[in-house]
């Protein structure tokens, strides 16, 4: 059983003054995606920068779960990462990235089945747990409190710790430069 995730939505009323439009869990949960404690809290997405502020209270829609940020725009998501288990091997991770709109950023391999690279900058923010971030050639421990910004390297998470590892996600949609392949 995931524990559920709060989302609070602020607005405004006809007059112009603020108020709480939406309390509780996010719409859009995902746990079905071929990696038992997997968990995608989807919280909001925008379409645009800079986004639309007005009295409309709907996030935008969205048909599925998707990786990357929608282009121009944000997402913020929270994560359940399960330990990891010798299941969960390259072709495990390369049917999750495809269900979520990813299987062109899916590198899996010689590091860990989760490597990718987006083109985005991610803000990652370890709420409880403890997680593993590895690169190409490095890695290091990420603990609760701690942040990693992520800026569209090739990278994996492994969650070492014997625990789950819930992990907030700010995603922003960007550009790599000509050099960078």
């Amino acid at each position: 059983m995931v524990r559920p995730v709060r989302r609070i939505v602020t607005g405004h009323d006809a007059k112009g003054e603020a108020i709480i439009v939406a309390d509780g869990s996010p719409a859009r949960v995902y746990d079905q995606l071929g990696q038992p404690g997997l968990v995608f809290h989807e919280i909001w997405n925008t379409q645009q920068t800079p986004a639309q502020i007005d009295r409309d209270t709907a996030e935008a829609g969205e048909a599925s779960l998707t990786l990357a940020p929608p282009a121009h725009g944000t997402r913020i998501r929270v994560l359940d990462i399960p330990p990891d288990t010798d299941e969960f091997d390259d072709e495990a991770a390369r049917e999750v990235f495809e269900a979520i709109g990813g299987g062109d950023a899916h590198h899996g391999g010689k590091r860990h089945a989760t490597m990718h690279r987006t083109r985005s900058i991610d803000y990652g923010i370890v709420l409880e747990g403890e997680i593993t971030l590895l690169l190409d050639e490095q890695e290091t421990v990420v603990r609760a409190g701690e942040i990693v910004v992520q800026r569209g390297t090739n990278h994996g998470w492994a969650n070492h710790s014997g625990a789950n590892c819930r992990i907030a996600f700010i995603l922003i949609d960007g550009v790599f430069d000509a050099d960078i392949v």
